[in-house]
């Protein structure tokens, strides 16, 4: 620590849980365990919507797209996480900062309006059953994943650019455990006014509009579930939505109280742990809600295996 404040470094040190050493051996032993079922997870997810022809629809489409997301995601945070945690060494290098924030604030954001994007989609598919393959066109589908992923990073190019004009006066030490914008901030010691206001508003559109297009859509999904006499139609109704419900309201909820709670000194703690719950344990919850709760993901993991297990 003492080499990383000589003059010559010009990266940041990621403090993260150094002052709790019995903390980060079990951080460390935890986060390797969750990031590499986070992997294996994710890639059976795009794996089987790639290889049964039963899953090419647009839910599993966009699902593929969420799980690349969150592949991607992980692997911007966890390896660097890992690695400060491993030893005493906690830097990271100035471009190694710049590329960590660019590429999570752009996949967090880009996840925000991909999970709109999902919402939008079963609204079609319980709201218009009937003209559903004609609204959700193939070149819809691509579009819109498109836009979600391109928005997402102009957006992150905006914010990291205006982060990283701001002088630091010398301070290089970051009291979190990856670079994120409203952490970094603190770092500078001139007015940030203008900096907060455009943190406020990029979170509102890119938080607060996805979340209020969700909440439109469910309610139009619920008012149909309600008019549909079977109740085994309204099981099967609200099953197909189930997941993708859990998942928003997870990713969603932690993410907008990280970024919307009033700062203090109380909360530093608190806010590292609910960070490491959207950046780690969601990534590794999604395939598992989507599984466990998806006959048809079922069904193409047990005919995958079984061919598997006939060419033997």
């Amino acid at each position: 620590m003492e080499q990383k404040n000589e003059s010559s470094f010009t990266g940041f040190i990621l403090l993260g849980f150094s002052d709790r050493l019995q903390l980060e051996l079990v951080l460390f032993v935890v986060l390797l365990i969750f990031y590499i079922f986070t992997l294996l997870g994710n890639t059976t997810i795009i794996a089987l919507s790639y290889l049964d022809p039963r899953l090419h629809t647009p839910m599993y489409f966009f699902l593929s797209n969420l799980s690349f997301l969150d592949l991607c995601y992980t692997t911007s945070i966890v390896p660097q996480f890992l690695f400060n945690l491993s030893g005493a060494d906690k830097s990271i290098s100035f471009g190694g900062c710049i590329v960590q924030m660019h590429t999570s604030l752009a996949l967090g954001g880009t996840e925000c309006i991909l999970l709109g994007v999902m919402a939008f989609d079963r609204y079609a598919a319980v709201c218009r059953p009937l003209h559903y393959t004609v609204i959700m066109h193939p070149h819809l589908c691509v579009l819109m994943a498109s836009a979600s992923w391109i928005i997402g990073f102009a957006n992150s190019l905006l914010q990291t650019e205006l982060v990283f004009l701001l002088p630091r006066c010398g301070r290089n030490k970051l009291d979190h455990f990856f670079c994120e914008v409203p952490h970094f901030l603190k770092l500078a010691c001139v007015d940030i006014t203008v900096n907060v206001y455009v943190t406020f508003f990029a979170g509102v559109i890119m938080l607060l509009t996805p979340v209020a297009l969700i909440m439109f859509s469910y309610g139009r999904i619920v008012r149909a579930v309600l008019r549909i006499k079977s109740t085994a139609g309204q099981r099967k109704a609200f099953g197909t939505c189930g997941s993708h419900l859990t998942v928003v309201s997870l990713f969603f909820g932690t993410a907008i109280y990280v970024y919307y709670q009033p700062s203090s000194n109380d909360s530093q703690d608190q806010d590292k742990f609910m960070s490491l719950f959207y950046t780690v344990i969601i990534p590794m919850t999604n395939p598992l809600i989507y599984t466990l709760r998806n006959r048809d993901v079922k069904g193409a993991m047990k005919k995958v295996l079984w061919k598997d297990s006939d060419s033997r």
